[in-house]
C-alpha cells in the first residue's frame, strides 16, 4: 500500500515539472513587435503619424483630425488649407484604412484644394464641421481647366459622409454672372465639389450650400453611390445646378433634397446605367437630361432612370435637351412616378435647344436654321407623372425634323392646371414618334409624326 503511495506521488511531481518548464520556455521565447508603419513626410512636417487608431466593423483604423493633429484653426477666418491638405497626404499614405475627421462645432476657411490619390487603402472623408469657401475667389483654375473649389481625383474606394456642411458663399459670383448683370462678361464660377475619376465612391449625408455655380459635380467615376444629401442655393442664383453627371457609369442617387438655381439634376454626355430615386427637387429647372450637342459635338447617353420624385416650383419637370447640329444619341430613359407641384412645363422634349452667348443678345436664338444632324432621341418612358402646371403647354415634344423622336412612351399621366376649364392644360408635339398606353391627360399628340396640336 505505501509503494502505491509513493508510485503515484512521483507521478504527480513529474508531470508538475513539465507544466512549470514548459510555462519558463514560452515565457523566453521573444513576442513578434508590430510591423513598423511609415508615413510618407508631407510639405515639411515630420513623419511622426499624428493620428490616433482604432477599430470599426473589427477592422483597424487610422484617424486623422485636421484640428488637434494638423493644426487646422476652425475659425472661419484663419487658412486651414494646408492642415487639410497635410491630413489628407497622410491619410493616403496609410497602409491601413485611414479616416481624415473634420470635427463638429467649427468653421474652416478652405481655397482651391485638390485632394488626390491613389491611396494606399480605403479613405474616408469625415465631414462633421462646416467648409466655408474665401468671398474672393478670382483667379481660380489653370488655363484651360474649369475651376474648383473642392476636388477629389483619382480616389479609389473613398467615403465622404457626416453630418457637416459645405458653404461655397457663392453670392460675389451670382452678382458678377453675365446673366445677373448683362454688363458683365460670361465667365465659369468654380463648382463647390468635384469627384473625378473615383470608382466605388460613397457619399452621404452631408449639405451642400450656396455653389457658386454647381453644388456636386462627378465625372469619370464608376460605381458611385449618392445618398441622404442636402442641397441648397437661391432660386435665382444663376447656372447653379444641384447634381451634375457626366461621362461616369453607375451612379445611384438614393435620396436628396436640392433646391438650386437651374437643374436639380443635370446628365450630360457619357453617362450610362445612372439610377436615381427619392429625389426632392425645388425651385430650379427640374430633372434634365442635357444639354448635349452643344457645336456640333457627339453625345452619347443611355440607361437612365428617374424612380420616384417630388418637384415643385420648377420651370420644368422631366426635361430632355439637346441643340441642333449635334449628333449620338439619348436612348432606354425613364422618368417614373413623379408628382409635380405648380411646376411650368412638366414633361419636355426639346431637340431645338438653345440658350444666348450672351443674355443682352436676345435675338440669338430666334433664327435657328434646321440642320440635318441631332443627337437622336429613342426608347424614352413618361410614366405615373401627375400632378399641376403652372402653364397650359403641360406636354412639350418638340423633335427634330431631321431625326424625329421614337418610341416615346406616355403612360398613365395626369397633368391639370389651376385654371379650371378655362385654362386647361395641352400638349404640343414637333416630329414626335408616340406609343401611348394607360390613360393620358391632357390628350397626347397623335401617334404619329405630329407637326402641332
Amino acid at each position: 500500500m505505501a509503494s502505491r503511495t509513493l508510485l503515484a506521488t512521483a507521478c504527480l511531481l513529474v508531470l508538475l515539472l513539465l507544466t512549470l518548464g514548459g510555462a519558463l520556455v514560452e515565457a523566453r521565447r521573444p513576442r513578434p513587435r508590430r510591423p513598423h508603419r511609415e508615413v510618407a513626410p508631407s510639405h515639411g512636417l515630420s513623419t511622426k503619424v499624428n493620428a490616433l487608431e482604432s477599430s470599426v466593423d473589427g477592422y483597424a483604423t487610422t484617424t486623422f483630425d485636421v484640428v488637434s493633429g494638423f493644426g487646422a484653426a476652425g475659425d472661419g477666418k484663419t487658412d486651414d488649407t494646408a492642415a487639410f491638405q497635410n491630413a489628407w497626404a497622410q491619410a493616403c499614405s496609410s497602409a491601413q484604412p485611414a479616416v481624415v475627421l473634420v470635427p463638429t462645432g467649427k468653421s474652416y476657411l478652405l481655397k482651391e484644394t485638390s485632394l488626390s490619390g491613389p491611396c494606399k487603402s480605403r479613405v474616408t472623408f469625415r465631414l462633421e464641421g462646416t467648409l466655408v469657401a474665401p468671398e474672393d475667389k478670382s483667379g481660380w483654375g489653370k488655363p484651360g481647366s474649369l475651376p474648383r473649389w473642392i476636388i477629389f481625383r483619382g480616389v479609389d474606394g473613398l467615403t465622404v459622409t457626416g453630418e457637416g456642411a459645405m458653404d461655397g458663399r457663392g453670392e460675389s459670383s451670382w452678382k458678377s454672372s453675365c446673366r445677373t448683370n448683362h454688363a458683365m462678361p460670361c465667365t465659369i464660377a468654380p463648382s463647390s465639389l468635384t469627384f473625378a475619376s473615383c470608382d466605388r465612391l460613397v457619399v452621404d449625408g452631408i449639405r451642400l450650400l450656396n455653389a457658386p455655380q454647381i453644388h456636386l459635380w462627378v465625372e469619370l467615376c464608376r460605381d458611385v453611390t449618392l445618398s441622404r444629401l442636402t442641397i441648397a442655393s437661391p432660386g435665382d442664383s444663376p447656372e447653379n445646378d444641384g447634381i451634375h453627371v457626366a461621362r461616369s457609369d453607375g451612379v445611384r442617387i438614393l435620396g436628396a433634397r436640392i433646391e438650386a438655381g437651374d437643374d436639380c439634376l443635370s446628365v450630360v454626355t457619357g453617362t450610362t446605367n445612372l439610377y436615381a430615386a427619392g429625389i426632392e427637387c425645388g425651385p430650379g429647372h427640374g430633372i434634365s437630361i442635357g444639354s448635349l450637342g452643344k457645336g456640333n459635338t457627339r453625345a452619347e447617353v443611355s440607361n437612365i432612370t428617374v424612380d420616384g420624385a417630388h418637384v415643385s416650383g420648377t420651370m420644368f419637370g422631366a426635361r430632355i435637351k439637346t441643340w441642333q447640329g449635334g449628333s449620338g444619341f439619348v436612348r432606354g430613359v425613364r422618368f417614373l412616378n413623379m408628382a409635380m407641384d405648380g411646376v411650368r412645363n412638366p414633361i419636355v422634349i426639346d431637340q431645338n435647344y438653345c440658350t444666348t452667348p450672351h443674355p443682352s443678345n436676345t435675338t440669338a436664338c430666334d433664327h435657328q436654321q434646321s440642320q440635318s444632324s441631332a443627337v437622336e432621341v429613342s426608347d424614352v418612358v413618361f410614366g405615373n407623372i401627375k400632378g399641376t402646371t403652372v402653364a397650359r403647354d403641360a406636354i412639350r415634344l418638340h423633335c427634330s425634323q431631321a431625326f424625329p423622336c421614337r418610341d416615346v412612351v406616355l403612360r398613365d399621366i395626369d397633368l391639370k392646371t389651376r385654371g379650371g376649364e378655362k385654362n386647361a392644360a395641352t400638349s404640343t408635339c414637333d416630329n414626335a414618334l408616340l406609343g401611348v398606353s394607360g390613360s393620358v391627360s391632357p390628350a397626347p399628340c397623335s401617334p404619329v409624326a405630329t407637326n402641332k396640336d
